[in-house]
């Protein structure tokens, strides 16, 4: 598949991410050091994993200082728009969503590029969209929203598995790619909408220890 396309939706993802943490840390008061920072990890830390476990090393971010610039953009572009981006939860929720539905797509070609069996790369898709997301909740002292019974990763794999589906018809590549990481936002976005969720293994009233 064209490499400037994968580029083109990478860099979109990691704005999408940086935005995202800028939005959380923001709502946890932080400093300007701390919203970096914040903003860095969410967008990076997927990726970071990825590279790590398919020995693409140095990682991604490491080899192209344009990413480094896209999150110090983002960040500054955040911050100076704070006020525009009033709806705090909608937009986070929205830029985090945008996010995975792009990153799961990155990691799967990531998989793919190197020969990786299909269900490997839907994990590694996944991993690449939700990792940074899990470090940036655990920074701010929240429970990762992978972790909770939210319907998260799950459209991630579902989204990963359409694509894999979509290439197995004449269909371009390119194409499929997009529709499946569309997949993968709308089911994050009807989830939420209609508080869909995966089944708990807890009653509401159980107390915890």
């Amino acid at each position: 598949m064209n490499s400037l396309f994968i580029y083109i939706i990478d860099i979109l993802g990691v704005i999408s991410f940086a935005i995202s943490g800028v939005l959380t840390a923001r709502s946890k008061r932080m400093d300007v050091f701390g919203i970096y920072i914040i903003a860095f990890v969410t967008a990076t830390g997927g990726g970071t994993l990825r590279d790590i476990l398919i020995g693409n090393t140095p990682v991604g971010w490491m080899n192209n200082l344009t990413y480094v610039y896209l999150i110090t953009g983002s960040v500054i572009f955040s911050l100076m728009f704070h006020k525009r981006l009033s709806y705090l939860r909608t937009s986070l929720f929205l830029f985090d969503t945008i996010g995975i539905g792009l990153y799961t797509m990155i990691g799967i070609q990531k998989g793919i590029e190197i020969g990786l069996h299909p269900v490997i790369c839907v994990f590694i898709g996944t991993m690449t969209a939700t990792f940074g997301g899990v470090i940036r909740d655990i920074l701010c002292n929240e429970i990762p929203v992978i972790f909770r019974k939210e319907i998260y990763a799950t459209a991630c794999i579902v989204g990963g598995g359409a694509y894999f589906a979509f290439i197995q018809f004449p269909i371009n590549q390119k194409i499929a790619l997009l529709i499946s990481g569309i997949i993968v936002i709308t089911i994050r976005l009807f989830a939420v909408k209609f508080k869909l969720s995966i089944p708990s293994l807890y009653r509401e009233s159980e107390p915890t220890e």
